[in-house]
Parts: C-alpha cells; structure tokens; sequence
C-alpha cells in the first residue's frame, strides 16, 4: 500500500508543478466566468438603434407605425417598392420592410430586404411587429377594441412550493435546473479531462518502456492504482482553486451586469433612438432581474446535502471511469487505437447529457431518472442532476452511492487483469476477443 502512496505523490506533485497546471488553474475561473457572463454582456451592449424603413402599400400601418423598441424603430417611406428600395440605399438603413396590397383573411406577400444577413433577432422583431399590426386590424374590423383586450391580460406569478415527508419548502424550477447542469457539467468534464490524462500517462510509460523497470519493483495494480488516486488528487486540487477563484470574480462580474447597472445602460444607449420606450423597457428588465435575484435567495436548496453528494460522485465516477480510461491505455500502442475502446466508455456520458435534457430536468423522479441514478455508468451525473430538484428518497440516494462503490470495485477488478497483461504487450492490435482472454490468465 505504501508504494501505491509513493506512486500517488508522484502522479500529484509532477502534475501540479506543471506550467500548464498552473495556468489552467487561473484561467479555468475565467472561462467559466465568461462563459455565463460573455454572452449577458453581448446581448446588452449589442447593436441597438437598428432603422426599419417601411413601404406600406397595403395600408397595414395606416393609423401608426410600430411603437420604438429597445433595439429597432421604424420610419415610413415611399410605398412604391421602386422607389422604396432608392430611399433604403440612400438613407442607409438597417432593413426595408415591404408590405403588399393584404387580405386580411390571409396576409401573405411580406418582404425584408437587407444588405447583408439579416439577424435573426432584428427578424424575429420585425415578425412580431407584423403580426401585431395584423391582430389590430382584424380587432378593428371585428368592432373589438384593443385596449379593452390588453385590460383582460393577467400577468401570474407563480409560487412553487414543494411537499415532502419534512414539510413545505419553496423552491424554484430554474435555479434547481441551473444547479443541476452546473453539477452535472463539473462531474463530466472532469472525467473526460483527467481519465484521460491516466489513458495518456500509462501509455506514454508503456511506449517509453519505463513501466519495464517499474513493475520491477512495483505490482501493476499498485501502480495503476498510484496513478488513479494521484491524477484524482490534481483533479479536487484544481477544483476547490477554481471555486475560490470563481467566487471572487463572479462577485466582481455579477456587479456589473446588475440588473440596475442593465437598465441603467438600456436607457443611455436606447433614449436618442426610442424616446420614452426605453424608460419603460429598463424597468421591465430591473424588475426581471431583481425577480432573478429573488428567486435564488428564495430558492429552498439543501447546499450541504448538494456539496456532499458532489464531492461523492466527483470522487466516485472519476475513480470508475478513470480504472477504465487506465485499462484502454495499457491495452494499445498509441492513441489512434483508443478510438475502438473509447466509444463503448464514453457513450454513456455523452449519453445522459442527451437525455438530461428531454427527461432528467423535466421530470426528475420518473422512471428514465430513476433507473439513469441507480446504473453506476451514468449515475455520477443522472443523480446529480436529480438532487437539486428535491424528492429523492433517502434510500434511492444510498442504494445509488452502494451500487456505484460496487461498481467502481469491479471496474478496479476488470481493469487490473487488463492492466497486469496488456502493460506488457507491444507491437499487437488489441481486439475484444483478446481482452477478454486477458481477463482468465492466471498469475
């Protein structure tokens, strides 16, 4: 066993004092950060102000033209289509909406011209002002009035409150959703990253033919087991850095994309082109993201349960796929012939990230989740996923916990009868008919 420790610190310290540890270990927050933050900013500071030039020659916008959004306003020109389309050239606009003599039982004929591409938000706009101008002429023409209409709209909030065996608690469908594809992520890119990184090192020794002189000394359980524990101490080491790091820039970036510091922007940079629009509009998205807000702190997540259960399946499914990304490295010469094994490994990862979206979020205790959480090859980032959203049974969560421990110990088993022949075998492509034959030899 001390020679298994000996290997460990050896796997952990030549890792960690690598340059590109290091730099992973900084940068790693950022990414992370950016991928949240990046896109909330883009969308905020993007292109606002856009110029819709409208030829209306069927008399669509007779009354008035669509009020100013945050990001587009329309002006009216010519409603010949000619002549519509000079102006458009000349002024210099964003789009040119052409609206052709309509049946307002069918409306139909609808045309945007643009220079380049047209964005498909600044489309999807631009569909809704239509449809909207639609809906207001058939009301009109029905003797409905529109306002009386906007008056029967009820704005509902609902309150999710949850029932269990311990009581009433709020929660929150999107916070729990947000929780469980963070947890669920973190548990399979650091599977992928560091099982791997096991696959890599006992080749790389296999090629090298170092591992000749190190079972020398060394059993080829103990030393496969050496490089699992030490790559597994790199993983939580880079782990618990990028969660401090990330506290403190998300605390630093969460300040400015505050929902007033948003609203306050959405106002400076849409007041020239939408007049008074933007002040209602820089309302609605504080009121938006103080509700955001709300909910997280409303949100009833058992943390301490959700952390612990973390670090057991982090733990848990990399010790289990890292014994089986190590057996596929000392089974092959070089990383071309991983592929025929990788697949059958990786399937079932890729496998409930697929499924995670149709079943797992949507409903977390049916039958899909249930069987997903117990099977020990998915059940590192199925359960995780369930937890967030409550309502997992005590004992689903520790026959869950007993079946991946039981299956971690045969994967060792597996592993290692691979492991102790194939370490060894040079210059053969590996079929599975031969690995199973490894599995019988005796010695």
């Amino acid at each position: 066993m001390s020679k298994t420790w000996l290997i460990a610190q050896r796997e952990y310290l030549t890792r960690v004092r690598k340059k590109s540890f290091i730099i992973m270990s900084l940068l790693g927050p950022l990414i992370t950060a950016a991928i949240f933050a990046v896109p909330v900013l883009i969308a905020t500071m993007s292109d606002n102000g856009k110029v819709v030039a409208v030829a209306d020659a069927g008399g669509l916008f007779t009354d008035k033209l669509p009020d100013a959004k945050d990001d587009i306003s329309f002006t009216r020109v010519s409603a010949d289509l000619p002549a519509a389309k000079a102006e458009f050239n000349k002024a210099k606009y964003d789009a040119l909406l052409y609206v052709p003599k309509l049946d307002m039982a069918n409306p139909e004929g609808f045309q945007v011209f643009s220079r380049k591409g047209l964005g498909i938000s600044l489309q999807r706009d631009i569909e809704r002002s239509v449809e909207n101008a639609v809906e207001a002429q058939r009301l009109k023409k029905a003797g409905l009035d529109q306002a009386v209409l906007n008056t029967m709209k009820a704005d509902v909030d609902l309150q999710t409150i949850s029932l269990s065996d311990d009581g009433e608690r709020s929660s929150s469908t999107g916070v729990s959703t947000g929780v469980a594809y963070i947890c669920g992520f973190l548990i399979y890119m650091f599977i992928f990253i560091y099982g791997i990184q096991i696959m890599r090192g006992v080749m790389e020794e296999k090629t090298n033919r170092i591992v000749e002189v190190v079972i020398s000394s060394v059993k080829p359980f103990e030393l496969m087991m050496g490089k699992v524990l030490g790559i597994a101490g790199v993983g939580f080491t880079q782990l618990a850095l990028w969660v401090v790091l990330s506290l403190g820039i998300t605390s630093v970036v969460a300040g400015s994309i505050s929902p007033d510091k948003i609203a306050q922007n959405q106002v400076e940079r849409v007041n020239t082109a939408a007049g008074n629009v933007a002040t209602v509009k820089a309302k609605e998205t504080k009121k938006e993201g103080n509700e955001m807000i709300q909910a997280l702190k409303n949100a009833d997540i058992n943390v301490p349960l959700i952390v612990g259960c973390f670090l057991f399946y982090f733990l848990g499914g990399y010790l289990f796929y890292g014994a089986l990304f190590g057996a596929i490295g000392s089974a092959v010469d070089s990383e071309t012939d991983t592929q025929q094994f990788m697949m059958p490994v990786t399937m079932p990862l890729v496998l409930t990230f697929v499924v995670a979206q149709a079943t797992l979020t949507t409903n977390p205790n049916g039958q899909v989740a249930f069987w997903m959480s117990m099977f020990p090859l998915t059940s590192p980032i199925a359960m995780m996923m369930r937890l967030p959203f409550g309502g997992v049974p005590m004992w689903q969560l520790g026959l869950s916990m007993l079946l991946l421990i039981v299956g971690f110990v045969g994967t060792i088993w597996l592993a290692a009868r691979i492991y102790r022949v194939g370490i060894l075998m040079y210059g053969k492509k590996v079929t599975y008919g031969e690995l199973s034959k490894w599995l019988f030899y005796k010695g």
